[in-house]
């Protein structure tokens, strides 16, 4: 397995949802959740076996373990709503990794997934899908629109740990909507629930997962 360079998050790593989904299509079948153990590296062989993804030093990377069947829908909105919210994203104001290939501004070429707060403290965007779809791009998808329902100013997440379910690939060139939803947070540690609808309002796909509080910067 390798992560493409354009399929970034942070700054020199694999966007957590994508690095998690070629995670898990190496390591179904079957319902997987996919624990990120340090930032998936960019333009590197990684290997997954005994359930663990390994760097060429040897170091574990992520590990892949079946779970229990993922039931975390989060209620759809329409297009024109999730559009509406989209307009607040505050990434669009300050954002702690703007390259992000799923929902950083600064990335014209990426899945531009902007979600904004719903008046419930729900996240929705829409979703132009692009033209090449696989389940890692579903899987990104579901990622950062849950953490932006926790995410706040100066106080950056990142994905630690997910299971997605999807029943189907959106198709090229539809519009979709994402939603996303915080369920609990303690700590450092805040469990989300993300959705990804059809042009139809069709349930596409799910995720549950865990983000991660960076700790405050020193100085």
């Amino acid at each position: 397995m390798r992560i493409g360079s354009r399929y970034n998050g942070p700054p020199g790593s694999g966007n957590g949802g994508w690095s998690a989904g070629l995670f898990a299509a190496a390591g179904g079948p079957g319902p997987v959740e996919v624990t990120l153990r340090r930032p998936p590296p960019l333009d590197t062989p990684l290997v997954l076996a005994d359930g663990e993804v390994r760097n060429p030093a040897g170091l574990v990377v992520a590990e892949v373990r079946p779970t229990d069947a993922v039931d975390a829908v989060v209620p759809p909105v329409d297009l024109p709503t999730a559009t509406a919210a989209s307009a607040a994203y505050p990434g669009l104001v300050a954002h702690p990794f703007p390259g992000c290939y799923v929902c950083g501004p600064d990335r014209a070429d990426g899945l531009r997934i902007f979600p904004g707060r719903l008046p419930d403290g729900r996240t929705a965007a829409p979703f132009h899908v692009p033209e090449q779809v696989t389940e890692a791009t579903v899987w990104a998808a579901l990622d950062c629109p849950g953490g932006w329902s926790v995410i706040a100013p100066g106080r950056p997440y990142v994905l630690g740990r997910i299971a997605a379910r999807v029943d189907a690939l959106p198709r090229p060139g539809d519009d979709c909507v994402v939603t996303g939803a915080t369920v609990d947070v303690e700590g450092r540690k805040a469990s989300v629930h993300t959705s990804l609808y059809g042009p139809d309002g069709t349930l596409l796909a799910c995720a549950r997962a865990t983000w991660v509080a960076l700790p405050p910067a020193a100085g």
